[in-house]
């Protein structure tokens, strides 16, 4: 299964949502106006991982308004939330100590507030509730009026697209790879999460087709589609794009993705393009609240990037990223861990050097960054 993409009728309806900011900001989306040839834009918005245990929304600060406002530039705006939300329905840890990620149950809300309105449910801590976990937060996150993949009651909801409803129509198909625990994975009687096996550095033939499958799926269902891959399959070497992933990736897109984004590493990866599609291998996190020591990640961990991808009529118009910074130390050293790992705009020296860092990775991946932030497009295969 790794032809060339479904044909799909692409829709010409112009989009003009309107976004809610957080209480005491003014905005809205911006309103797409037709390209070149009257067809209506699209912005897909992504951003890094949201490990949000401490929801930003009821605990503002001096920096949140900035990023809040840049996602709300975007039409489809995307995450992937690490950490299941508890509610009276979820279950028990199933992990302890440091690495036992809950969000609380105004996460989802807080995400849709910030200008999120699709989300990746596939990780590697999903299970961190248990089953009901999973269950109970696909319900939390659906009663946000979030589109979602990636978990489900079996695993054919788990592997199904979410799809946002809006014009042009978006689908998001999510997966995961590595550090699936025993028992996490979704089975045809069993909720859990679309996991993509792997052996060596070979993925399970059964479950890349059935993703495949899906993506074909969501691309006769939508517009435009998003493929998402939680991925911790990175071995010893967190920093490199392993040659199965950009393989993976590229498979992905012949079945039908517009756009391929992974989490997972957690620090920045290189983009590349394929077919006028981008690949971004990891973006980091855009929230990190981490319970690690300081000192534990590299200061690399702490950086990462929104990305704007402009589309029209099924093609790929313009790419331009916004660095982020985060904050290692918490703002307030008597609460470190819940004002830690803060999404700000990166200004500055910071700004620079977080653009030419990813310039040289996607350098390595054919493709060229301008020092403002654009993508040169007509790079790559």
């Amino acid at each position: 299964m790794t032809g060339m993409p479904t044909d799909r009728t692409r829709r010409r309806v112009l989009q003009a949502g309107a976004g809610t900011l957080l209480a005491g900001l003014a905005g809205c989306r911006l309103a797409r106006g037709p390209a070149d040839g009257g067809e209506s834009r699209l912005r897909i918005t992504l951003s890094g991982q949201a490990l949000m245990t401490h929801t930003l929304c009821a605990d503002p600060y001096a920096g949140l308004e900035d990023v809040v406002a840049e996602l709300h530039r975007g039409d489809a705006v995307f995450t992937g939330l690490e950490a299941p939300v508890r509610t009276a329905r979820s279950g028990s840890p199933t992990r302890e100590g440091m690495f036992l990620h809950v969000a609380p149950p105004e996460v989802p809300g807080c995400l849709r507030e910030m200008g999120f309105n699709v989300v990746a449910l596939a990780n590697n801590h999903a299970w961190d509730l248990g089953t009901e976990g999973i269950l109970a937060t696909r319900e939390s996150v659906a009663a946000a009026g979030l589109a979602m993949a990636g978990t489900g009651r079996n695993l054919a909801q788990a592997s199904a697209p979410g799809i946002l409803e809006i014009a042009p129509r978006v689908a998001l198909v999510a997966m995961a790879t590595g550090k699936i625990a025993e028992g996490a994975a979704a089975t045809a009687t069993r909720a859990g999460v679309n996991e993509v096996r792997m052996t060596g550095e070979q993925l399970h033939a059964e479950d890349v087709d059935r993703n495949l499958a899906a993506i074909e799926a969501a691309a006769s269902q939508a517009d435009y589609v998003i493929v998402y891959l939680s991925n911790h399959q990175w071995g010893e070497d967190k920093a490199t794009t392993k040659p199965w992933a950009r393989s993976f990736a590229r498979q992905c897109v012949d079945a039908g993705g517009d756009v391929f984004v992974a989490h997972g590493a957690p620090l920045l990866h290189g983009i590349e393009l394929y077919r006028g599609r981008p690949l971004f291998h990891c973006l980091g996190s855009l929230v990190f609240h981490s319970r690690t020591p300081p000192g534990y990640y590299p200061p690399e961990v702490w950086e990462s990037v929104i990305v704007h991808c402009d589309f029209a009529g099924g093609r790929l118009l313009g790419l331009t990223v916004v660095p982020v910074l985060l904050n290692e130390r918490g703002d307030d050293p008597e609460r470190h861990l819940q004002t830690r790992g803060r999404p700000r705009l990166a200004t500055g020296v910071d700004r620079r050097r977080i653009l030419e860092r990813l310039s040289a990775l996607g350098a390595a991946l054919g493709t060229s960054l301008g020092p403002d932030g654009v993508l040169v497009l007509g790079t790559g295969v």
